[in-house]
């Protein structure tokens, strides 16, 4: 193997001075298993990839997920870096996990209070398995019996230790950025909050520092979890997976990173949603991805994953842990120290969430629980807790989003249209632009000529309305929030009809919508009732967000009860998939992307260093297999 790399090495340039002697070459050695060194345009005949030599890099808000194509389970890392104070006095800056805007506000409280009552109605309405009505236990009974109890102490010594930073390195990836000491004058950032990169006004939040962050981190991984030297980047590709509702500048910039400063030679741009339903081994689906910040819906087809059905709710599973320990505290939680603040505590909280809490109608009445707090500089301490409905009520705040308190925040993210790139010229704004012009010249020519016009259906498409590219905000709303908004003849809106739309958008976007009820919104704004026949029969839950016990059988209970009367009738069978094939559903993106490394399809679709420097973002609306 490392001598057939050596020889590639040794090959490169001669294969560019004398093309045809290289082809030659290549022929003969056919039979030799090594890694390819891609043209700079990609021909024909060119060796199919071996998938050893394929990168699979999928990057949430709080796991990165990397591995190569034909590893079993990728590599899953705390998403996060700690970086070395620059000066000495510089103030500590942590990115917020748990917490987030919008959660002091006047009102929230009272929006809080009235998504749990509505939690509450919920859970009484629906009836247990045995056909009895569920009785709620009270939390005033379990917090007497937790205002009571104090820790017991286990060991002196935690066993837990702060990261070493005695070497003054300049930055820690992962777990070793988690577990940074506060006093060490070390930041703590986040590259990516709710599936975006994480720009802000704060140190660390402009577009350059985020990306520099991406980088380390990525390049980090590639060589301690992977043992890949970065300049051996050059003889393997990457798939990157990128959310369904993306910034078309952030991806572009994360490409330029990923060929021009990691080094690898070449890159596939795909979407989480398609390589869902790959690496489940579906056609179709309705893939809802309830991840830590965020949960994005979207319909797949046969491959495609149809812009007009997506959707981005601005909460997930850091939503659901910030409200346990809402609960919790109002049941009297005995762990009175815990602070949202502290990234410890927040660690501890989510592991609280993921052992207790479910979506299980039969458990009911109050239960005791005990769970460990070790810290580091601190003995290991053991408490004791009663908890009620608080374990069933905070995991239900997904369907009663009210319940998170969250005030003045826009909740919902449609895809809008691009703003242009100085760099596409030829980009959407264009193709309507130019289209427009031609339906225009086409009307005046059958006018002159007596002809019938074009029809209104012609009119909509030259505004970039067709279902399947869904480049007008009507389409992506769906039938119900298109209504009434209306358009001139002449191709053109209206002033008046273009504040109306955008009325129509924000406030749809400022809407906090269930989760059963944006899957429904979802499929119901498919173009045709086949299509939505398909997703009823086949909607796919991944991520972590909702790894509750029963939540498939809970949440097709939900989609049953508020799916039209009409399809209830069509749809022989609504399914909810939450563990295809047995499958971890946090993996079910990364695998399909690795599937998607093996497809013969998919070799027309890489990008490469040099025409990514030549063409730049225009190689993606070439080559990407979607609508770019």
């Amino acid at each position: 193997m490392r001598s057939g790399r050596n020889q590639v090495a040794a090959m490169t340039q001669a294969e560019k001075t004398e093309p045809e002697n290289g082809r030659e070459k290549e022929k003969e050695q056919r039979g030799v298993k090594r890694p390819i060194v891609p043209a700079a345009i990609p021909e024909p005949l060119q060796e199919h990839i071996q998938s050893d030599y394929v990168i699979v890099i999928h990057p949430g808000s709080s796991t990165l997920r990397i591995g190569r194509a034909t590893d079993t389970h990728p590599a899953a890392i705390p998403h996060v870096i700690a970086r070395r104070h620059k000066q000495p006095g510089q103030t500590y800056s942590c990115d917020k996990w748990l917490l987030r805007d919008g959660l002091n506000k006047p009102e929230s409280n009272e929006q809080r209070q009235n998504g749990l009552k509505m939690v509450d109605q919920a859970i009484w309405s629906k009836k247990m398995s045995n056909g009895t009505r569920r009785i709620p236990a009270v939390p005033e009974q379990a917090r007497a019996y937790n205002k009571q109890m104090r820790p017991a102490i286990l060991d002196h010594d935690s066993g837990v230790k702060w990261t070493n930073t005695s070497h003054n390195e300049e930055y820690f990836v992962g777990e070793e950025a988690l577990f940074v000491n506060p006093a060490d004058r070390y930041d703590i950032h986040y590259p990516i909050r709710r599936g975006q990169l994480n720009i802000h006004g704060g140190p660390g939040g402009s577009v350059t520092a985020v990306l520099t962050d991406l980088e380390v981190i990525w390049s980090h991984v590639i060589q301690k979890f992977l043992e890949i030297q970065l300049k051996d980047l050059k003889y393997y590709r990457c798939i990157l997976l990128i959310p369904d509702i993306y910034n078309r500048q952030h991806v572009k910039e994360m490409v330029n990173m990923i060929l021009m400063k990691i080094g690898f030679s070449g890159v596939i741009v795909h979407q989480e949603s398609v390589c869902a339903v790959y690496g489940s081994g579906l056609t179709s689906a309705c893939v809802v991805d309830v991840g830590d910040q965020k949960t994005s819906i979207c319909c797949v087809e046969d491959g495609i994953s149809h812009r007009n059905t997506r959707l981005c709710l601005a909460y997930g599973g850091a939503d659901v842990t910030r409200c346990f320990f809402w609960l919790m505290q109002r049941a009297g939680f005995p762990y009175r120290e815990c602070q949202l603040t502290n990234t410890l505590d927040c660690l501890l909280l989510q592991q609280l969430k993921e052992t207790y809490t479910h979506l299980d109608q039969d458990i009911c009445g109050l239960q005791d629980h005990e769970f460990q707090v070790r810290h580091p500089d601190s003995p290991a301490l053991l408490y004791q807790m009663r908890l009620g409905d608080e374990k069933l009520q905070a995991p239900m705040a997904l369907f009663y989003p009210a319940t998170f308190g969250i005030v003045g925040q826009k909740m919902t993210h449609l895809q809008h249209r691009s703003q242009g790139d100085p760099e596409d010229p030829h980009d959407e704004h264009y193709l309507l632009a130019t289209q427009s012009k031609q339906d225009q010249s086409s009307k005046a020519s059958a006018d002159r000529k007596g002809m019938p016009k074009p029809s209104m259906y012609d009119d909509v498409r030259s505004q970039g309305m067709d279902p399947e590219r869904g480049h007008m905000m009507e389409s992506e709303l769906g039938p119900s929030q298109a209504d009434g908004m209306g358009h001139s003849n002449d191709g053109e809106e209206t002033s008046a009809s273009l504040f109306s739309r955008k009325t129509m958008v924000s406030q749809f976007e400022g809407k906090a919508l269930g989760l059963d009820k944006a899957i429904l919104h979802s499929i119901d704004c498919c173009t045709s009732d086949d299509t939505k026949k398909k997703m009823y029969s086949s909607i796919l839950v991944i991520g972590g967000g909702l790894m509750f016990h029963k939540a498939q059988p809970f949440l097709q209970h939900r989609i049953l009860n508020k799916m039209p009367p009409s399809f209830r009738r069509m749809v022989e069978n609504v399914e909810v998939i939450t563990r295809p094939k047995d499958m971890d559903p946090r993996v079910i993106v990364w695998k399909g992307g690795a599937v998607l490394s093996c497809l013969d399809t998919t070799q027309e679709l890489w990008i490469y260093q040099r025409e990514w420097q030549r063409f730049g973002v225009r190689m993606l609306r070439e080559r990407a297999a979607f609508v770019w």
